[in-house]
């Protein structure tokens, strides 16, 4: 109850009813804070919220065995809302009938005549049989209604053991009723409280045979206005206190629906983490591991480590030997904040078993702007490695291999052109022939030095060259390819440009952008080359009608053995190096080469050369 020195009949366990079947059953909580539904919370019998058809086959489905473990879990609330409704109306009447013993008690020691009184000894007996009433009789088995019979019965025992004694104490007792009224039974029982109360009181004093003067006005008028005005307060407190136990248990509600959702999003992250192939490992800001996937903890313990580790202690670099810098592990890179892509460690020792990791780090960024933790994920691309070593392997053995029996033909072919016989005819055709085969030699030293380690640069010889001779050259070498689809080639030059650089090199370069630009055109297409001589540089600028280039094959153009998707799905063959070779030798100018390329449209190739004397080293 509501009153001071009274504890709130409110401390029962409450039945939460079923407001919808879909949900889970309601848990019951032995501190409950809702005695109002306790009281008045009708719990439908499981029958009625739920129908189970016997299966003719005597095997009840899965919807009959739903509904009965729903009748099961609606039965166990069912009882223990009846035993917090008997708990909770017992706790309500017992301050009252404490009260009402110590009122008696007193009467004993301080006006003993008072225990002789009919009505005082009427009133206060009938207080503790409605008190043993209240705690023997099963509320929970009858409609809730009937519990308001217990506050209005110990109203009448007031009014009764008021009337035996003059003592006020005795009229106070009815301030316990009237709260437990106005909490419990709403407007209803704030009204019945307030002219129940008044009624009998005024009701006293009329069978008393009091007259109603000015004297005893007030005295008749200020106690039942004093509960009255109990009763207005208490109600509004307990609509208060009910509307914002509602709004706690919707709130409770929302809590526990987003705790759910964010539970099973967890579990479902969970299971994408441990179902794929890479290994996943999440910290914090201050480095502290958060998640490390079943993936990564098994390639970590393959290799006999502690799966609480984020990386084995010794990792080697990409050359299979040198040790990662401790500074520069792949961890410790990305707890100081670091972002890097696919950096290649190798695990496992030398001789032994091995693996190739490829390794990404990404930073989380939190709410505020600032670094959060990150995530870093390990891929196992040994097969990868292996493949591209086994690739390189075979290029070299190749280019290596051809270049003995070349070596050995050019050999002949400078010994038959020393032969003073030859007619003219003969003589020339060998030139050419000696001619191209140099050309291939190079060719294949250059493919050696491609799949060979990065220190091998290709080997240059400066001097002054022409440009334009180095182009004419190359588009006549090129003009029968260019003629067998229709292709037209057109040359423009702004005038003379001479510089210091590799000739051979540089009509290695136009070869190839010719080739590719003849090779990836359209029937009866175009291709301009245009040289231009600026004060700095010169410039040499190859344009096709072709198939053009997607932005991302554009960014991997330069990229070692890299072809677009739509020239590896035709049957234009090529080793997927002329480009990347052609940038080096560019560079190794101090120049650059770059591209530009609409998708139907064509490309644009442009080959910039310092005119500046180059140091020779």
């Amino acid at each position: 109850m509501a009153s001071a020195g009274a504890p709130s009949a409110g401390e029962a366990p409450v039945r939460q009813p079923l407001a919808d079947e879909t949900h889970p059953a309601p848990r019951v909580e032995a501190h409950s804070e809702a005695p109002a539904n306790a009281l008045h919370a009708s719990t439908p019998p499981a029958s009625a919220r739920h129908s189970s058809t016997p299966d003719p086959g005597g095997t009840p489905s899965m919807g009959q065995r739903a509904a009965a473990a729903a009748d099961s879990r609606a039965a166990i609330v069912g009882r223990a809302g009846r035993a917090g409704l008997e708990r909770a109306v017992f706790q309500s009447q017992l301050p009252f009938a404490a009260v009402a013993l110590l009122l008696v008690c007193s009467e004993f020691f301080f006006q003993p005549t008072t225990l002789t009184n009919p009505f005082f000894f009427g009133g206060g007996t009938a207080i503790f049989v409605i008190t043993a009433f209240a705690a023997v009789v099963p509320w929970g088995t009858y409609d809730r209604r009937w519990v308001m019979v217990l506050p209005i019965a110990d109203m009448l025992a007031v009014a009764v053991l008021a009337h035996g004694t003059t003592d006020l104490a005795a009229s106070a007792l009815f301030a316990f009723p009237v709260i437990w009224l106005s909490t419990y039974f709403g407007a209803a029982g704030t009204t019945y409280s307030a002219a129940g109360s008044a009624a009998l009181i005024w009701g006293g004093a009329v069978l008393d045979g009091s007259t109603v003067t000015a004297a005893n006005i007030p005295g008749l008028l200020v106690l039942p206005t004093t509960l009255a005005f109990i009763a207005a307060v208490t109600f509004l407190r307990s609509k208060g206190s009910a509307a914002q136990l509602a709004l706690l248990r919707q709130q409770a509600s929302l809590l526990e629906g987003a705790h759910r959702r964010a539970r099973r999003q967890e579990q479902t992250l969970d299971a994408v983490l441990n179902s794929v192939e890479f290994g996943v490992v999440a910290f914090d800001r201050e480095g502290r591991e958060t998640l490390v996937n079943r993936a990564h903890q098994q390639l970590i313990k393959e290799f006999g480590q502690s799966t609480k580790s984020p990386e084995p202690p010794r990792m080697y670099q990409a050359d299979r030997v040198s040790l990662v810098p401790e500074d520069l592990r792949p961890y410790r890179q990305a707890v100081l904040g670091n972002t890097y892509q696919d950096f290649i460690v190798w695990i496992g020792e030398p001789g032994g078993h091995r693996k190739a990791l490829s390794i990404s780090a990404r930073q989380v960024i939190g709410s505020d702007g600032r670094n959060d933790g990150g995530v870093m994920v390990t891929r196992d691309v040994t097969s990868e490695v292996n493949a591209i070593q086994a690739r390189d392997d075979l290029v070299a053995s190749v280019s290596h291999e051809l270049r003995t029996p070349l070596t050995s033909i050019l050999g002949y072919l400078d010994l038959a052109l020393d032969d003073e016989t030859l007619s003219a005819t003969t003589s020339s055709n060998l030139k050419v022939a000696s001619a191209n085969a140099d050309r291939l030699l190079a060719l294949i030293s250059d493919l050696f030095v491609a799949v060979s380690d990065s220190d091998h640069l290709l080997v240059m010889s400066f001097d002054e060259c022409d440009v334009n001779e180095i182009v004419t050259q190359s588009i006549q070498a090129q003009q029968l390819l260019a003629q067998q689809r229709g292709i037209s080639l057109s040359a423009t030059a702004s005038g003379p440009a001479l510089l210091i650089a590799d000739g051979f090199r540089l009509r290695q370069v136009v070869d190839n952008l010719l080739t590719n630009a003849i090779k990836y055109n359209k029937d009866n297409g175009l291709v301009r080359i245009d040289v231009q001589s600026r004060p700095s540089e010169v410039t040499i600028t190859v344009s096709d009608t072709g198939i053009g280039l997607t932005e991302m094959e554009q960014s991997r153009l330069f990229e070692r053995y890299f072809r677009a998707e739509s020239v590896r799905q035709s049957s234009i063959h090529g080793s997927g190096l002329g480009m990347s070779i052609s940038r080096d030798i560019v560079r190794r100018h101090g120049g650059d080469l770059t591209v530009s390329s609409t998708i139907g449209v064509g490309s644009e190739f442009v080959v910039r050369l310092p005119l500046e004397q180059l140091e020779l080293a």
